[in-house]
């Protein structure tokens, strides 16, 4: 699938994936990012992803997929998520990666209450500032259905606000569904910025 896509589209390929084999395999076919919801802890993928130099993403999730949502508790989320993040980047550092190839994901719905995903939106900032691209996943977050008692089929509108509010606040990518959806909405967004002190025709 990834030399399909990598021989029709003219796009940068992101593989998914926490396991060295699969990130090397994706790479070769045709990948040059890896995002992974592990952070680069599981054994040999600090060292695979190092040796392949392309891209990471590094997200946070309190405990395992299996029991992530079981009870989630933080004294400080914004904090804890921060300091983190920064110890995965130190570790990616002392193994010998280039920092401009970091980026970090705090990781909505991962380990996380609404309350929590929501304090973490409000201070993006706060990780905006360590200086390193900060990624953003919230469309069609089960977070949605709690805020709005929508079915994942109608959280687009949804999807694209949280999106568009993660860019203002200084998000240099987001993860989403619904593309058009969400690039027209940022569009928009971009458009008022620009007018800013000035007339629009």
């Amino acid at each position: 699938m990834i030399e399909a896509i990598d021989k029709e589209l003219s796009v940068t390929i992101s593989v998914d994936t926490s396991k060295p084999e699969v990130m090397e395999a994706a790479v070769a076919a045709g990948a040059s990012m890896i995002n992974d919801v592990m952070a680069l802890r599981a054994h040999g993928a600090m060292e695979a992803a190092r040796d392949l130099q392309v891209p990471v993403c590094l997200m946070h999730m309190q405990g395992l997929p299996r029991t992530m949502q079981k009870n989630p508790r933080y004294e400080d989320v914004v904090a804890e998520v921060r300091e983190f993040l920064l110890r995965r980047v130190d570790a990616c550092l002392c193994a010998g990666m280039d920092a401009g190839r970091l980026i970090i994901d705090p990781g909505f719905g991962f380990g996380k209450t609404l309350q929590h995903n929501l304090k973490l939106l409000a201070n993006l900032d706060v990780l905006v500032e360590t200086g390193f691209s900060v990624l953003v996943g919230l469309s069609r977050k089960s977070m949605i259905a709690k805020m709005l008692q929508r079915p994942v089929d109608r959280r687009a509108a949804a999807s694209a606000a949280l999106a568009l509010i993660a860019v203002q606040k200084g998000a240099a990518m987001v993860r989403v569904h619904d593309v058009g959806e969400t690039a027209d909405a940022l569009k928009i967004a971009a458009w008022v910025t620009r007018a800013e002190g000035n007339l629009v025709e």
